[in-house]
């Protein structure tokens, strides 16, 4: 019996490949020491992204100094797989976690650092460049990281901006003559899971300004500075960003790497699962096990469980899923491939109580998830004879 391990990690808990090692000591427990195992770590485009891509498929990171949110000088890392293959983080250099909650202003906050890392990749010889662009401190429509390779933001005199979100509302024109060359040869992937235009009661601004740092009234003008950079971008590239599902992530990062650099919006789980080449490792599996910390309706849009389910449906594999809670809506995963989930909490307990027991509990649980197929095996087995 073939079993393949893939889970996202448990925020605060346990890594993805944790949770493999703990599956695969239950599994022999239960199952006998002639089960072969395999674990894959996984993510799905955001947090541990890169990290995830590079323990499976034998990459390695590179270190860059570049510019944070607030261009101070931070340290990012993104990682390298063969075939001149980068895995590329913006939050490793404009995350939201790098700004302390007291000085967080989207109006000042810039993507700089992420061009910067982008202009690492090129000089390191990438070509092929998949960049995860959750989790930004940023709302200056992609402004900085375009800056970073090359495009000027100009205003009405002719002078060129920073590129920080209090520059929307000043650009008067763009200027893409010194975008560096190597752009348009290079294969740009952006992983998102949103599909937020750039402007509107659902864009950028409306939807994520305040969880960065915006008062009521900079929403309203960081809203009408994206308004007008919106309709510069309409007039001088006949492109409307409103019409870009996922322009509107990231601070409206992904309307510039859309716009500016050719950049392809992909599912960040689907773009995962072809860096590791999970197609080739679920390969022959009987059963795959998939999971995450929290189990809700949101993990059918993007999620790691609902990405592994369907590939493994698409081979007529089972897999079930092992979380550390259920939610609402969690059922819907029914319907994209996880035949089943458990949950590692046994009884009732406090967050700080199941993340401090998280391996224990996990384990735990495991045994009895593949007790559950155990008999499951021994129902079939003896209805065949």
């Amino acid at each position: 019996m073939k079993l393949l391990f893939a889970s996202d990690s448990f925020k605060g808990s346990l890594s993805s490949a944790k949770t493999a090692a703990l599956l695969e000591r239950a599994a022999r427990e239960v199952l006998g020491e002639g089960v072969v195992c395999s674990g894959v770590p996984v993510a799905d485009g955001g947090e541990g992204t890169a990290e995830a891509v590079v323990a499976a498929a034998g990459g390695s990171f590179i270190d860059a100094k570049v510019h944070g949110p607030l261009m101070e000088q931070v340290t990012a890392r993104y990682g390298v797989l063969r075939g001149q293959r980068a895995v590329i983080e913006m939050a490793a250099a404009s995350g939201l976690t790098l700004v302390p909650e007291n000085k967080r202003d989207p109006m000042r906050a810039t993507s700089f650092g992420t061009g910067e890392l982008i202009l690492n990749a090129l000089d390191s010889g990438c070509t092929d460049l998949a960049i995860a662009i959750g989790g930004s401190a940023t709302n200056d429509g992609g402004m900085g990281c375009a800056r970073a390779l090359g495009v000027r933001f100009l205003d009405d005199k002719g002078r060129e901006l920073e590129g920080r979100g209090e520059d929307l509302e000043k650009v008067r024109d763009i200027d893409l003559s010194s975008l560096d060359p190597r752009i348009k040869d290079t294969k740009i992937t952006v992983m998102c899971d949103v599909t937020n235009p750039l402007c509107g009661p659902d864009g950028a601004t409306n939807t994520f300004g305040a969880q960065k740092g915006a008062a009521t009234e900079t929403v309203a003008r960081l809203e009408a500075g994206m308004v007008n950079y919106r309709d510069i971008i309409r007039r001088k590239f006949g492109i409307d960003p409103d019409a870009i599902p996922g322009a509107g992530a990231a601070g409206g990062l992904g309307a510039a790497l859309a716009v500016f650099f050719g950049g392809e919006m992909r599912s960040g789980i689907d773009t995962v699962l072809d860096l590791i080449d999970f197609d080739r490792l679920i390969e022959g599996a009987d059963l795959v096990v998939t999971g995450e910390g929290r189990t809700d309706r949101q993990s059918a849009f993007g999620k790691v469980m609902r990405g592994v389910g369907e590939r493994a449906r698409a081979r007529g594999i089972p897999a079930v899923g092992l979380s550390g809670s259920l939610g609402e809506g969690a059922e819907i995963l029914y319907d994209h491939g996880v035949a089943s989930i458990m949950t590692a909490v046994d009884a009732p307990m406090t967050l700080s109580e199941a993340i401090g027991r998280a391996e224990e509990l996990y384990c735990r649980a495991a045994v009895r998830m593949f007790r559950f197929i155990q008999a499951g095996m021994q129902i079939a087995e003896k209805a065949g004879e």
